[in-house]
């Protein structure tokens, strides 16, 4: 009972990362986070108050970036835990004129610490599985730039292509369904639990 209700803690967190950030709750938002946590993101790889501000000046602007969250899988050990939770990104954008929607598919892996009983986000890194990019009118084609396209991995090309088309800067390495990254990143998650620190070589 003692693990399922920590799991149920660390669960709240999870959910209370995406209403809070879509709902543009930005000082409830940054109470998931430990002081020192960092977000991974196509278009931002950085400390979680600088991501915090660059979320509410893409919101002022307009900016349509959304969540929906499915099923948790939570390995706790002690006052660490991993939470991999699956999840949709939804982005609406223009691209070359027509107004497109990019839904990707994918996991948020999260790297978790207990610290004066509650828990926080330390780092946030998505694994990004599928996605597909649709004119929100059906009526309208869009014609993609194959060399653009092919620039990024098969898991979140579509959303890279829409983030580069207007004007963000994708990291073209981020870990997918299968691979290198994904499985250095599993790594990464099981020296966590072991008590390693995050910059640990594993």
């Amino acid at each position: 009972m003692d693990a399922m209700h920590e799991r149920l803690r660390i669960r709240e967190v999870v959910e209370n990362w995406v209403l809070w950030r879509d709902a543009g709750d930005w000082e409830r938002f940054r109470t998931v986070w430990h002081d020192d946590g960092r977000m991974m993101a196509t278009w931002f790889q950085g400390p979680a108050e600088q991501f915090i501000e660059v979320s509410r000046e893409g919101w002022n602007k307009g900016v349509s970036i959304l969540h929906f969250l499915g099923g948790s899988s939570i390995d706790i050990a002690g006052e660490r835990a991993i939470a991999q939770t699956k999840m949709t990104i939804s982005q609406r954008a223009t691209i070359d004129g027509a107004l497109c929607d990019v839904v990707c598919t994918g996991r948020f892996y999260d790297f978790f610490e207990m610290r004066r009983d509650v828990w926080g986000i330390v780092l946030r890194q998505p694994i990004y599985e599928k996605d597909r990019l649709d004119p929100v009118d059906p009526r309208v084609s869009v014609h993609l730039d194959a060399d653009l396209l092919g620039q990024f991995p098969e898991g979140y090309r579509h959303l890279a292509y829409a983030q580069t088309k207007n004007g963000f800067t994708v990291k073209p390495d981020m870990p997918t369904l299968k691979g290198a990254l994904v499985e250095a990143l599993y790594r990464r998650g099981a020296a966590w639990l072991a008590g390693q620190p995050l910059n640990a070589t594993v």
